[in-house]
């Protein structure tokens, strides 16, 4: 990927996390853009990256976003 490709990549991831990142309790943002990321390198929309990304966090690093 070329440098502006990734910054562009990394301006929507940070865009993408702000509502996890205003719901969720304490969480290493690295992790949620590095399964953001992944998910668009895979094709997947942004919706879906989110989701992709939420999942991980929920499954993988025990940082879950529930509604009450």
């Amino acid at each position: 990927m070329d440098i502006d490709s990734l910054a562009t990549l990394l301006h929507e991831t940070a865009d993408r996390h702000g509502p996890f990142e205003a719901a969720a309790p304490p969480h290493d943002w690295w992790d949620w853009y590095a399964a953001y990321m992944h998910a668009r390198e895979e094709g997947n929309t942004p919706d879906e990256a989110s989701a992709a990304a939420a999942r991980y966090m929920a499954d993988v690093k025990h940082v879950d976003v529930t509604s009450d």
